[in-house]
């Protein structure tokens, strides 16, 4: 993807299209134990609901940057969705990753934060 992976004019979309990417790091997530992941691992502070994570994944998955798969249905007869991040998401991660830590620093300098 040739585009910038940190969106400046919009950090929310980005923080959240980041916390998502980085969740899918690790192996493959329903959207429900995406959002129980972030929340937990933010103590609770962010919480993905789900008119903003299920619109996030299928953007993703438009732009080919994760996969989902449909499982066979559960114990209450529903199939779910599970995503993985592709190759190309995992290096759009990497990036978002390093460009959201570069970030960080800046803001800690302006605001007079030690680093």
């Amino acid at each position: 993807m040739a585009r910038n992976a940190l969106d400046l004019s919009n950090l929310s979309k980005s923080m959240n299209e980041l916390l998502v990417l980085s969740s899918l790091v690790s192996g493959p997530r329903h959207g429900y134990q995406l959002a129980l992941d972030v929340e937990e691992l933010s103590g609770g502070l962010i919480t993905l609901k789900h008119g903003t994570l299920y619109p996030i994944l299928h953007k993703l998955e438009r732009q080919k940057l994760i996969s989902g798969s449909w499982s066979a249905k559960g114990g209450k007869g529903r199939r779910r969705r599970a995503y993985e991040l592709t190759e190309t998401g995992r290096d759009y991660a990497d990036r978002l990753r390093a460009e959201w830590r570069g970030l960080m620093v800046c803001l800690g300098g302006i605001v007079g934060e030690e680093t």
